[in-house]
């Protein structure tokens, strides 16, 4: 075991990491914080991001008790090793050549227009609901997660990496908040994406090591 952890750390730690990383990227969220926690206020912002974190934590926990089930067979956890390179490689890619903030469009726009959400909390909510891409990104990850044994497949598993995603997009969306509504300004779009390349570079250096164990378990005739 990693450092002689419980199973059950490990998958916090690992549903941490995960879930600030996907906070990080500039999207309709950290935007609505931007403008609303510089022009309302800290609490706003917090609403606004706590309403996000409870809709991000009901995508994780439906990827893992819906669907993540479905990927525990041993020649599936060798295709989701593969698997798991690509996605963070691409992540990184994609993390690394955004230069604008993204809005909402398309089906997000028609979501958000039919439920025109008001209170602070309504709208973080509403904005990860409308962003069906979250879902799909836990799936995969949930699936990847589990075939590498970072999360037990078991409830007491599965819990603790909800919880520790929970924490990890509470962390993000909290401090974001506390930065805007005392940095007066300072705190801008270009910080955001800057904050996005990093985790971009750090996608890409985890699927670089995540790449050398693959190559080195194959030469060992392990995989």
């Amino acid at each position: 075991m990693l450092f002689n952890l419980s199973p059950s750390l490990i998958a916090a730690l690992t549903g941490f990491l995960s879930g600030f990383l996907l906070s990080v990227p500039v999207g309709p969220v950290n935007l609505t914080i931007l403008n609303e926690g510089a022009r309302r206020g800290l609490a706003w912002a917090l609403m606004i991001g706590f309403g996000a974190v409870t809709m991000e934590v009901i995508y994780c926990a439906l990827a893992f008790t819906g669907f993540a089930s479905l990927f525990t067979g041993q020649t599936m956890k060798r295709v989701m090793e593969l698997g798991s390179f690509v996605f963070m490689l691409y992540l990184g890619i994609r993390f690394l050549r955004v230069r604008t903030v993204a809005m909402p469009t398309g089906v997000e726009e028609q979501i958000e227009g039919r439920l025109r959400p008001h209170a602070a909390f309504a709208i973080g909510f509403v904005r990860v609901m409308a962003n069906p891409g979250v879902f799909a990104f836990w799936i995969v990850l949930a699936a990847n997660f589990i075939s590498r044994e970072w999360v037990q497949s078991n409830w007491p598993g599965k819990l603790s990496c909800v919880a520790g995603v929970a924490g990890g997009t509470s962390v993000w969306f909290s401090g974001l908040s506390y930065a805007v509504s005392r940095g007066h300004g300072k705190f801008t779009e270009k910080k955001l994406l800057r904050m996005e390349h990093f985790s971009g570079f750090c996608l890409l250096a985890l699927a670089l090591i995540h790449g050398i164990y693959i190559t080195w378990r194959m030469a060992e005739h392990k995989f």
